[in-house]
């Protein structure tokens, strides 16, 4: 493993391939929560569920202990963003609620979020959703090996801004949270912006591995952390939705680390080469 371009951490294809074990974890994972959520639940048994799934697939979670934090995942509610803890908090029909997950293999990370309707959700909030979770994979589709990192922000930023208009709505992307590099440790080098020019930051090479994840709001992008120093609320009462993969570049394309087809549906639907394996 190489060090280059701002201390960027560069991967083997035999490190990427145990990467993929941790991504398929955390896939797992949060196809398990999807298919389990339901009104009535508190945001603790999400959490109890996720941490037997993890440890019961020969992982441990890279969340619980994180500067503290008390569980396997976040479960951010309405107009919780980010970082919500998972305890008591009874979810109740028309409720969303965002997981991010993550989880270590051989010391290697994976890390994704989704964002769930429980129940029936009103049809603009089903649109956010829908909006954010399209920004996420317009990211992936325009990486390519030799383009920049903000290449990636552009194209969320670009997708959001184009649904805004379509659905005439007001959604915000956040700005103070961003993606991030993963491998040998949760958050690396560099930063994955949301937003902002193309063709800027590091260049993207193989062997480097990212964490993209939108976070957009049906209205402001202002935010405050709650007293348990975690949970990050829109200022505005907004509600927030929130999507992430882990992905990397091969020669042949993008592949996800953390979808568990790789990605390949939904990048091939969108005329993007698919570039994990084909098995």
């Amino acid at each position: 493993m190489g060090l280059r371009d701002r201390g960027l951490e560069i991967k083997t294809p035999e490190q990427v391939a145990v990467m993929r074990r941790a991504g398929l974890v955390v896939g797992r994972t949060l196809a398990l929560l999807t298919d389990s959520v339901r009104p009535g639940m508190t945001t603790g048994d999400l959490d109890a569920i996720a941490e037997e799934h993890i440890l019961d697939s020969g992982a441990t979670s890279n969340f619980k202990g994180y500067h503290g934090f008390p569980g396997v995942i976040c479960t951010s509610v309405n107009d919780e963003v980010v970082h919500g803890i998972p305890g008591d908090r009874v979810l109740l029909d028309g409720d969303v609620v965002s997981i991010d997950c993550g989880a270590v293999v051989d010391g290697w990370h994976g890390d994704a979020a989704v964002t769930l309707a429980i129940g029936e959700v009103p049809a603009e909030v089903t649109r956010l959703m829908e909006t954010t979770e399209a920004s996420l994979w317009a990211g992936l589709a325009a990486a390519r090996l030799g383009g920049r990192v903000t290449d990636i922000g552009h194209a969320v930023e670009t997708h959001v801004d184009h649904r805004a208009e379509v659905d005439g709505a007001v959604y915000g992307v956040l700005e103070d949270y961003v993606g991030h590099g993963i491998g040998t440790a949760m958050h690396m080098p560099p930063n994955v912006p949301n937003y902002g020019k193309p063709g800027r930051g590091p260049r993207l090479v193989q062997g480097l591995v990212l964490a993209v994840e939108p976070m957009v709001t049906a209205g402001g992008i202002d935010c405050r952390t709650l007293e348990d120093d975690w949970t990050v609320v829109t200022e505005d009462g907004s509600w927030a939705a929130h999507f992430e993969h882990t992905f990397t570049l091969t020669p042949d394309g993008a592949w996800v680390l953390t979808a568990l087809d790789g990605g390949r549906a939904r990048l091939e639907a969108l005329g993007v080469p698919y570039g994990g394996p084909r098995d």
